[in-house]
Protein backbone atom coordinates (compact mmCIF):
# COMPACT_ATOMS: atom_id res chain seq x y z
CA UNK A 1 0.00 0.00 0.00
CA UNK A 2 0.90 3.80 -0.55
CA UNK A 3 1.85 5.92 2.36
CA UNK A 4 -0.94 7.46 1.68
CA UNK A 5 -3.76 4.83 1.89
CA UNK A 6 -2.01 3.41 5.32
CA UNK A 7 -2.69 7.09 6.36
CA UNK A 8 -6.28 6.99 4.86
CA UNK A 9 -7.00 3.70 6.66
CA UNK A 10 -5.15 4.26 9.96
CA UNK A 11 -8.39 4.35 11.92
CA UNK A 12 -9.42 0.78 11.40
CA UNK A 13 -5.92 -0.35 10.57
CA UNK A 14 -5.16 0.40 14.40
CA UNK A 15 -7.82 -2.57 15.25
CA UNK A 16 -6.03 -5.85 16.76
CA UNK A 17 -8.41 -7.75 14.26
CA UNK A 18 -7.81 -5.53 11.18
CA UNK A 19 -3.79 -4.49 10.97
CA UNK A 20 -2.29 -3.91 7.99
CA UNK A 21 -2.48 -7.88 7.10
CA UNK A 22 -6.23 -7.29 7.29
CA UNK A 23 -6.13 -4.11 5.59
CA UNK A 24 -4.17 -5.98 2.55
CA UNK A 25 -6.85 -8.42 2.29
CA UNK A 26 -9.50 -5.78 1.40
CA UNK A 27 -7.00 -4.07 -0.89
CA UNK A 28 -6.83 -7.71 -2.91
CA UNK A 29 -10.26 -8.60 -2.53
CA UNK A 30 -12.66 -8.74 -5.78
CA UNK A 31 -16.29 -7.89 -4.88
CA UNK A 32 -19.38 -8.00 -7.13
CA UNK A 33 -22.90 -6.10 -5.80
CA UNK A 34 -25.75 -6.93 -7.59
CA UNK A 35 -27.60 -4.05 -7.84
CA UNK A 36 -27.19 0.24 -7.15
CA UNK A 37 -30.36 0.93 -5.19
CA UNK A 38 -31.68 1.24 -1.51
CA UNK A 39 -29.18 -1.99 -0.44
CA UNK A 40 -26.48 -1.00 -2.59
CA UNK A 41 -25.76 2.00 -2.37
CA UNK A 42 -24.66 1.97 1.37
CA UNK A 43 -23.10 -1.74 1.05
CA UNK A 44 -21.28 0.28 -1.70
CA UNK A 45 -20.22 3.30 -0.10
CA UNK A 46 -18.79 1.56 3.14
CA UNK A 47 -16.93 -0.70 1.11
CA UNK A 48 -15.59 1.85 -1.26
CA UNK A 49 -14.45 3.91 2.13
CA UNK A 50 -12.90 0.45 3.37
CA UNK A 51 -10.64 0.32 1.03
CA UNK A 52 -12.25 -2.99 -0.86
CA UNK A 53 -10.10 -3.13 -4.09
CA UNK A 54 -12.24 -4.21 -6.71
CA UNK A 55 -15.87 -3.34 -6.79
CA UNK A 56 -18.03 -4.10 -9.45
CA UNK A 57 -21.90 -2.82 -9.75
CA UNK A 58 -24.12 -5.04 -11.46
CA UNK A 59 -27.74 -2.82 -12.41
CA UNK A 60 -29.33 -2.28 -15.59
CA UNK A 61 -31.51 0.47 -13.78
CA UNK A 62 -32.02 4.08 -13.94
CA UNK A 63 -32.39 6.64 -11.61
CA UNK A 64 -35.82 7.66 -10.73
CA UNK A 65 -37.55 10.73 -8.55
CA UNK A 66 -38.99 7.64 -6.02
CA UNK A 67 -35.67 6.28 -5.24
CA UNK A 68 -33.88 9.97 -3.81
CA UNK A 69 -35.95 9.39 0.01
CA UNK A 70 -33.38 6.35 0.10
CA UNK A 71 -30.72 5.66 -2.46
CA UNK A 72 -28.61 8.37 -1.05
CA UNK A 73 -25.90 7.90 -3.52
CA UNK A 74 -27.70 9.84 -6.21
CA UNK A 75 -29.16 13.04 -6.43
CA UNK A 76 -31.87 14.95 -8.59
CA UNK A 77 -29.28 15.63 -11.28
CA UNK A 78 -28.88 11.89 -11.59
CA UNK A 79 -32.71 11.19 -12.37
CA UNK A 80 -32.76 9.33 -16.03
CA UNK A 81 -29.04 8.00 -15.72
CA UNK A 82 -27.59 5.03 -15.63
CA UNK A 83 -27.14 3.68 -11.29
CA UNK A 84 -24.16 1.53 -12.20
CA UNK A 85 -22.32 3.84 -14.20
CA UNK A 86 -23.73 7.13 -11.95
CA UNK A 87 -22.57 5.02 -8.40
CA UNK A 88 -18.99 4.26 -10.10
CA UNK A 89 -18.50 7.55 -11.15
CA UNK A 90 -19.10 8.72 -7.50
CA UNK A 91 -17.88 6.55 -6.08
CA UNK A 92 -14.81 6.79 -7.42
CA UNK A 93 -14.76 10.35 -6.52
CA UNK A 94 -14.63 8.74 -3.20
CA UNK A 95 -11.59 6.81 -3.21
CA UNK A 96 -9.32 6.98 -5.60
CA UNK A 97 -6.61 4.29 -4.44
CA UNK A 98 -9.57 1.74 -5.81
CA UNK A 99 -10.72 -0.13 -8.81
CA UNK A 100 -14.50 0.56 -9.85
CA UNK A 101 -16.30 -1.28 -12.63
CA UNK A 102 -19.65 -0.80 -13.86
CA UNK A 103 -21.91 -3.26 -15.83
CA UNK A 104 -25.06 -1.95 -16.51
CA UNK A 105 -26.97 -4.87 -17.47
CA UNK A 106 -29.60 -7.24 -15.26
CA UNK A 107 -28.09 -10.48 -14.08
CA UNK A 108 -29.56 -13.23 -16.23
CA UNK A 109 -29.23 -16.76 -16.54
CA UNK A 110 -26.86 -15.90 -20.00
CA UNK A 111 -24.56 -13.80 -18.12
CA UNK A 112 -24.51 -14.44 -14.37
CA UNK A 113 -21.85 -17.38 -14.70
CA UNK A 114 -19.33 -15.41 -16.68
CA UNK A 115 -19.89 -12.06 -14.42
CA UNK A 116 -19.61 -14.07 -10.91
CA UNK A 117 -16.97 -16.00 -11.69
CA UNK A 118 -14.15 -13.06 -11.59
CA UNK A 119 -15.23 -12.22 -8.34
CA UNK A 120 -14.36 -13.50 -4.80
CA UNK A 121 -17.06 -12.50 -2.70
CA UNK A 122 -21.08 -11.55 -4.09
CA UNK A 123 -23.28 -9.21 -2.80
CA UNK A 124 -27.33 -9.52 -3.00
CA UNK A 125 -28.87 -6.30 -3.12
CA UNK A 126 -31.43 -7.60 -5.59
CA UNK A 127 -35.18 -6.32 -4.77
CA UNK A 128 -36.80 -9.82 -6.64
CA UNK A 129 -36.87 -13.13 -6.60
CA UNK A 130 -35.70 -14.65 -9.52
CA UNK A 131 -32.46 -12.11 -8.91
CA UNK A 132 -31.90 -13.62 -5.47
CA UNK A 133 -32.45 -16.96 -6.27
CA UNK A 134 -29.93 -16.78 -9.62
CA UNK A 135 -27.56 -15.51 -7.75
CA UNK A 136 -27.56 -17.95 -5.11
CA UNK A 137 -27.95 -21.30 -7.34
CA UNK A 138 -24.64 -19.53 -9.41
CA UNK A 139 -22.37 -19.23 -5.89
CA UNK A 140 -23.27 -22.60 -5.13
CA UNK A 141 -21.92 -23.96 -8.37
CA UNK A 142 -18.76 -21.79 -8.13
CA UNK A 143 -18.32 -22.16 -4.71
CA UNK A 144 -18.68 -18.43 -3.96
CA UNK A 145 -19.93 -16.49 -0.35
CA UNK A 146 -23.04 -15.00 -1.04
CA UNK A 147 -23.77 -11.77 1.27
CA UNK A 148 -27.83 -11.24 1.16
CA UNK A 149 -30.12 -8.97 2.71
CA UNK A 150 -34.16 -7.63 1.30
CA UNK A 151 -35.71 -4.96 3.18
CA UNK A 152 -39.74 -3.79 3.21
CA UNK A 153 -41.80 -1.33 4.95
CA UNK A 154 -39.69 -1.37 8.43
CA UNK A 155 -38.23 -4.95 8.66
CA UNK A 156 -34.96 -5.80 7.49
CA UNK A 157 -33.14 -9.47 6.96
CA UNK A 158 -29.34 -10.03 6.95
CA UNK A 159 -27.88 -13.56 6.05
CA UNK A 160 -24.84 -14.89 4.51
CA UNK A 161 -25.07 -17.93 2.48
CA UNK A 162 -22.81 -20.61 0.97
CA UNK A 163 -19.57 -19.93 3.52
CA UNK A 164 -17.39 -22.86 3.62
CA UNK A 165 -20.13 -24.86 2.24
CA UNK A 166 -22.78 -23.28 4.81
CA UNK A 167 -26.61 -23.04 4.35
CA UNK A 168 -27.50 -21.19 0.88
CA UNK A 169 -30.88 -19.26 -0.03
CA UNK A 170 -32.92 -22.43 -1.01
CA UNK A 171 -32.22 -23.79 2.85
CA UNK A 172 -34.10 -21.03 4.04
CA UNK A 173 -36.48 -20.23 1.20
CA UNK A 174 -36.75 -23.62 -0.67
CA UNK A 175 -38.81 -22.20 -3.43
CA UNK A 176 -39.57 -18.69 -5.15
CA UNK A 177 -42.75 -16.98 -3.36
CA UNK A 178 -43.61 -13.71 -4.80
CA UNK A 179 -44.60 -11.03 -1.93
CA UNK A 180 -45.31 -7.41 -1.73
CA UNK A 181 -42.21 -5.25 -2.40
CA UNK A 182 -40.72 -1.64 -1.61
CA UNK A 183 -43.16 -0.08 -4.78
CA UNK A 184 -46.30 -1.74 -3.62
CA UNK A 185 -45.82 -1.81 0.49
CA UNK A 186 -43.43 1.14 1.00
CA UNK A 187 -39.82 1.00 3.02
CA UNK A 188 -38.90 3.85 5.40
CA UNK A 189 -35.92 5.34 4.02
CA UNK A 190 -33.70 5.32 6.80
CA UNK A 191 -33.59 1.50 6.57
CA UNK A 192 -31.56 0.57 3.53
CA UNK A 193 -29.03 2.23 5.23
CA UNK A 194 -29.23 0.06 8.46
CA UNK A 195 -29.34 -3.36 6.78
CA UNK A 196 -26.80 -2.00 4.17
CA UNK A 197 -24.41 -1.31 6.53
CA UNK A 198 -24.32 -5.23 7.99
CA UNK A 199 -24.22 -5.99 4.85
CA UNK A 200 -20.89 -3.76 4.26
CA UNK A 201 -19.94 -5.28 7.79
CA UNK A 202 -20.59 -8.72 7.21
CA UNK A 203 -18.16 -8.54 3.89
CA UNK A 204 -15.41 -7.11 5.62
CA UNK A 205 -15.63 -9.63 7.92
CA UNK A 206 -15.47 -12.58 5.59
CA UNK A 207 -12.49 -10.68 4.03
CA UNK A 208 -10.48 -10.33 6.35
CA UNK A 209 -11.48 -12.96 8.65
CA UNK A 210 -12.18 -12.36 11.59
CA UNK A 211 -15.65 -11.91 13.81
CA UNK A 212 -18.92 -14.32 13.92
CA UNK A 213 -20.30 -14.82 10.22
CA UNK A 214 -24.23 -14.76 9.80
CA UNK A 215 -23.72 -18.26 7.93
CA UNK A 216 -26.62 -20.06 8.98
CA UNK A 217 -28.06 -17.40 10.61
CA UNK A 218 -30.65 -14.96 9.55
CA UNK A 219 -30.75 -11.54 11.20
CA UNK A 220 -34.28 -9.95 11.42
CA UNK A 221 -34.58 -6.39 12.72
CA UNK A 222 -37.64 -4.30 12.81
CA UNK A 223 -37.22 -0.79 12.81
CA UNK A 224 -40.61 0.21 14.32
CA UNK A 225 -40.93 -2.18 17.11
CA UNK A 226 -37.06 -1.88 17.89
CA UNK A 227 -36.19 -5.11 17.90
CA UNK A 228 -33.22 -7.34 16.29
CA UNK A 229 -33.25 -11.42 16.64
CA UNK A 230 -31.11 -13.97 14.74
CA UNK A 231 -32.63 -16.88 13.49
CA UNK A 232 -30.56 -20.46 13.13
CA UNK A 233 -31.08 -22.77 10.08
CA UNK A 234 -28.74 -25.78 8.73
CA UNK A 235 -28.09 -26.73 5.27
CA UNK A 236 -31.22 -28.51 4.20
CA UNK A 237 -30.91 -29.12 0.50
CA UNK A 238 -27.90 -29.68 -2.13
CA UNK A 239 -28.76 -28.20 -5.85
CA UNK A 240 -27.11 -30.16 -8.98
CA UNK A 241 -26.68 -27.47 -11.78
CA UNK A 242 -25.43 -28.00 -15.41
CA UNK A 243 -22.66 -25.65 -16.29
CA UNK A 244 -22.39 -25.21 -20.33
CA UNK A 245 -21.20 -22.60 -22.15
CA UNK A 246 -21.31 -20.14 -19.45
CA UNK A 247 -25.23 -20.77 -18.75
CA UNK A 248 -26.43 -21.63 -15.19
CA UNK A 249 -29.44 -23.99 -15.26
CA UNK A 250 -30.74 -24.93 -11.70
CA UNK A 251 -32.26 -28.04 -11.21
CA UNK A 252 -35.27 -29.45 -8.96
CA UNK A 253 -34.42 -28.79 -5.56
CA UNK A 254 -34.18 -31.79 -3.03
CA UNK A 255 -35.33 -30.79 0.19
CA UNK A 256 -35.90 -32.63 3.35
CA UNK A 257 -38.15 -29.77 4.74
CA UNK A 258 -42.16 -30.99 4.11
CA UNK A 259 -44.12 -28.11 4.51
CA UNK A 260 -47.00 -26.83 3.08
CA UNK A 261 -48.96 -23.60 1.72
CA UNK A 262 -52.24 -22.36 1.93
CA UNK A 263 -53.54 -19.02 0.08
CA UNK A 264 -55.40 -17.16 2.76
CA UNK A 265 -58.56 -17.16 1.17
CA UNK A 266 -58.19 -20.96 1.47
CA UNK A 267 -57.54 -20.48 5.32
CA UNK A 268 -60.78 -18.41 5.48
CA UNK A 269 -63.06 -21.25 3.72
CA UNK A 270 -61.73 -23.48 6.91
CA UNK A 271 -61.98 -21.37 9.34
CA UNK A 272 -65.41 -21.07 8.19
CA UNK A 273 -66.62 -24.54 7.15
CA UNK A 274 -64.69 -25.94 10.79
CA UNK A 275 -64.29 -29.18 8.93
CA UNK A 276 -60.91 -29.68 10.83
CA UNK A 277 -59.13 -29.19 14.20
CA UNK A 278 -56.98 -25.77 13.00
CA UNK A 279 -54.23 -24.38 15.71
CA UNK A 280 -54.12 -20.89 14.23
CA UNK A 281 -50.28 -19.13 14.94
CA UNK A 282 -49.90 -15.99 14.34
CA UNK A 283 -45.90 -15.20 14.21
CA UNK A 284 -45.97 -11.35 13.85
CA UNK A 285 -44.71 -9.28 17.17
CA UNK A 286 -46.87 -8.32 18.95
CA UNK A 287 -47.84 -4.28 18.47
CA UNK A 288 -48.71 -6.31 14.87
CA UNK A 289 -50.85 -8.79 16.34
CA UNK A 290 -53.31 -6.21 18.26
CA UNK A 291 -53.60 -4.15 15.62
CA UNK A 292 -54.78 -6.52 12.84
CA UNK A 293 -55.63 -10.26 13.57
CA UNK A 294 -57.59 -12.98 12.15
CA UNK A 295 -57.74 -15.14 15.54
CA UNK A 296 -55.76 -17.72 17.37
CA UNK A 297 -52.69 -17.10 19.40
CA UNK A 298 -49.56 -14.88 18.78
CA UNK A 299 -46.44 -16.07 19.25
CA UNK A 300 -43.81 -13.65 17.68
CA UNK A 301 -41.11 -15.31 15.18
CA UNK A 302 -38.15 -15.20 18.00
CA UNK A 303 -40.13 -16.88 20.39
CA UNK A 304 -41.11 -20.00 18.40
CA UNK A 305 -38.73 -22.22 19.22
CA UNK A 306 -39.15 -22.39 23.03
CA UNK A 307 -42.66 -23.13 22.18
CA UNK A 308 -42.75 -26.11 19.52
CA UNK A 309 -42.62 -28.40 22.15
CA UNK A 310 -46.55 -27.00 23.66
CA UNK A 311 -47.51 -27.76 20.15
CA UNK A 312 -50.53 -30.29 19.53
CA UNK A 313 -49.63 -32.80 17.41
CA UNK A 314 -53.22 -34.10 16.95
CA UNK A 315 -54.45 -31.11 15.09
CA UNK A 316 -52.77 -28.75 12.07
CA UNK A 317 -50.64 -26.46 12.67
CA UNK A 318 -51.58 -22.92 10.52
CA UNK A 319 -48.85 -20.38 10.70
CA UNK A 320 -49.74 -17.09 9.49
CA UNK A 321 -48.20 -13.36 9.32
CA UNK A 322 -48.87 -10.35 6.90
CA UNK A 323 -47.03 -10.99 3.73
CA UNK A 324 -46.04 -14.84 4.26
CA UNK A 325 -42.47 -14.86 5.17
CA UNK A 326 -42.03 -15.13 8.61
CA UNK A 327 -44.51 -17.62 8.65
CA UNK A 328 -43.13 -19.77 6.06
CA UNK A 329 -40.02 -19.66 8.35
CA UNK A 330 -41.71 -20.34 11.13
CA UNK A 331 -42.99 -23.56 9.16
CA UNK A 332 -39.48 -24.45 8.51
CA UNK A 333 -38.11 -24.28 11.86
CA UNK A 334 -41.10 -26.50 12.94
CA UNK A 335 -40.24 -29.38 10.14
CA UNK A 336 -36.82 -28.83 11.15
CA UNK A 337 -37.20 -29.98 14.70
CA UNK A 338 -39.14 -33.14 13.88
CA UNK A 339 -42.52 -31.99 14.54
CA UNK A 340 -44.52 -34.96 13.62
CA UNK A 341 -47.90 -32.95 12.99
CA UNK A 342 -48.98 -31.39 10.02
CA UNK A 343 -48.17 -27.74 9.64
CA UNK A 344 -49.28 -25.16 6.68
CA UNK A 345 -47.94 -21.48 6.45
CA UNK A 346 -50.61 -19.21 4.83
CA UNK A 347 -49.16 -16.73 2.00
CA UNK A 348 -51.65 -13.47 0.55
CA UNK A 349 -53.18 -14.70 -2.78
Amino acid sequence: MESQERKRYSRQIILPEMGISGQEKLKAARVLVIGAGGLGCPVLQYLTAAGVGTICVVDDDTVDVTNLHRQILYSADDIGKSKAETAVKKLSAMNPFINLIAIPVRLDELNASEIISNYDLVIDGSDNFATRYLANDVCVALNKPLVFGSILRFEGQVSVFNYKGGPTYRCLFPEAEEGDNCEVAGVIGILPGIIGTYMANETIKIICGFGEILSGKLLVLNALGNTNNVFNFSRSADFPIVQNDNVITPLKTISEIKIEEMFFEELENRLESKSEDLYLIDVRENYEFEEDFIGGENIPLAELPENIVNFPADKTIVFYCTTGKRSRIAATLLAKNSFEGRSFWVKKA
